[in-house]
């Protein structure tokens, strides 16, 4: 690449890539942020993943697919089902794709017209008023109730699932909801 005309030009010396000098001994990662031992675990405290805020974008991908029963909210619907996607995609270790929703909205039955009525009860009590940040204790019963097993299956697998036992991909009635 040509340089400047006011850039001086040595005759004598070539421009040419040069890596800095090796290390003697074996590089670590030591930042001041890294958490010795890892991220902390337990109760409360969620699943830690890569790139959460990504299931916020997703999510928006959904209204039209979910369908709502009397007395239900997008904003709920879309808020527990991001927190299962979440649990979801960190399981895997990855940031939440749009399996991880459909799974969460698939097992709580959002992406069913003919959704049981003991399960719109169900959510619906569970669900309620779940979009506003102080009802964190809420959300986190909404991804505990549905278990590891459950979120571990392909979607087509909770498809059919669904369809013929819905109850079995659920952990149900989880503790008091309010």
């Amino acid at each position: 690449m040509a340089a400047p005309n006011y850039v001086p030009i040595s005759s004598t010396k070539a421009k040419y890539y040069e890596s800095p000098p090796r290390r003697g001994e074996s590089w670590l990662a030591q930042r001041p942020g890294d958490i010795p031992g890892g991220l902390p675990g337990g109760e409360g405290l969620g699943n830690q993943g890569p790139d959460q805020g990504y299931a916020l974008k997703l999510v928006k991908h959904f209204k039209d697919e979910v369908h709502l029963r009397s007395g239900e909210r997008w904003e709920d619907a879309a808020a527990g089902a991001v927190v299962v996607a979440l649990k979801r995609a960190s399981l895997f270790g990855r940031a939440p794709v749009r399996h991880d929703l459909e799974i969460a909205f698939r097992v709580w039955g959002f992406l069913d017209e003919t959704v049981p009525t003991e399960l719109v009860e169900q959510r619906r009590d569970m669900f309620d008023r779940v979009d506003n940040p102080h009802h964190y204790l809420e959300a986190r019963r909404i991804a505990e109730a549905v278990p590891e097993s459950t979120l571990r299956q392909t979607p087509a697998a909770i498809a059919a699932t669904y369809a013929k036992d819905w109850t079995s991909l659920l952990v149900l009635p989880i503790g008091d909801q309010h």
